[in-house]
């Protein structure tokens, strides 16, 4: 059993998956302008949705992206990264300003909501597009997360473990309009209402003070 707080993320009442037709198309997308310093954050850890959703509501989140990378396909369509014949991976382009959170925290928010310890899986999202990843933008963020990876195996917070790749940023190409934001224009959808939003909920009791309606 895993000996910490991290495990109250993992049991969802996930029965649906991801990889459905959405039910709603939206032209908006969480990118709002910004004209002071940011530095980039790229993850992967599941379906995009999900993460977009965690990653939005923290302080000093200047925006987030649903997107794909990794891969060799230039410009992918949803469909075919579903297909598997792109090698990309569903990830969230996080750009945020680092006087407000740090890429350490940015970490933190990673591992504590989703399983590094499943290959191409997280719950019933299956499949090598649904891999844990972190793309490094510096040998700063490498280093970060590489030390993390290795503090957090070493602590025993999981029986198996951790098969998270650490790897150096390739491409992103954002994806379609109605993934963006979708979580929040949303939530009645199937997956949200049964997957996102417990999973919502149980992140901001742990993170309550870094989210932005705390300020």
């Amino acid at each position: 059993m895993q000996k910490t707080i991290f495990i109250t993320l993992f049991l969802s009442i996930a029965l649906i998956s991801c990889a459905q037709k959405p039910n709603k198309m939206t032209e908006k997308t969480s990118n709002p302008a910004f004209t002071g310093k940011t530095d980039t954050a790229t993850f992967g850890e599941g379906c995009f949705w999900c993460t977009e959703a965690f990653f939005q509501r923290l302080k000093g989140v200047v925006s987030v992206t649903s997107g794909y990378g990794g891969g060799f396909v230039e410009n992918p369509t949803y469909e075919q990264v579903c297909d598997h014949s792109t090698g990309h991976i569903e990830l969230a382009r996080i750009v945020y300003d680092p006087s407000q959170i740090s890429f350490d925290e940015l970490l933190e928010v990673f591992w504590k909501t989703h399983d590094p310890t499943t290959m191409d899986r997280q719950g019933n999202d299956a499949g090598p597009q649904y891999k844990s990843i972190i793309f490094y933008h510096t040998a700063e963020q490498k280093e970060k997360a590489e030390k993390y990876k290795a503090a957090l195996d070493k602590s025993g917070a999981w029986d198996k473990p951790i098969v998270t790749e650490i790897a150096a940023f390739k491409n992103f190409y954002p994806a379609e309009n109605y993934h963006q934001n979708y979580y929040n224009d949303n939530q009645n959808q199937g997956y949200c209402r049964y997957v996102i939003q417990p999973k919502l909920e149980k992140f901001e009791k742990i993170f309550k003070d870094k989210l932005k309606h705390a300020e």
